[in-house]
């Protein structure tokens, strides 16, 4: 059951907040004038509420199981890093392509 609730908790935390950083980040492409590979953002967004969840949010769950460890300082900057690049790329390809 604990595990049902958890993958309840995901579904709700990840829509939430997805849905909140794309209203936010479609509004910030359409002012810059970016019409295609908004995508590219959107999965930046899923990248930082991934590591959000595995460092911090999975540790206030319903769920306590062996699997809840924090992800590696070098897979969190190498993530980081690259959902920053996921998330600035729409903008630089379309002045580039424009």
């Amino acid at each position: 059951m604990r595990v049902i609730l958890e993958l309840i908790r995901i579904i709700l935390i990840f829509g939430f907040f997805e849905s909140l950083f794309y209203i936010v980040l479609n509004n910030m492409y359409k002012s810059l004038g970016v019409t295609q590979y908004e995508w590219f953002g959107y999965l930046g967004i899923l990248l930082l509420l991934f590591i959000i969840y595995r460092n911090k949010w999975q540790f206030t769950g319903f769920y306590n199981g062996k699997g809840n460890v924090k992800l590696p300082p070098k897979v969190t900057n190498f993530l980081a890093s690259f959902s920053v690049l996921l998330l600035i790329f729409p903008p630089i390809i379309n002045f580039f392509l424009s």
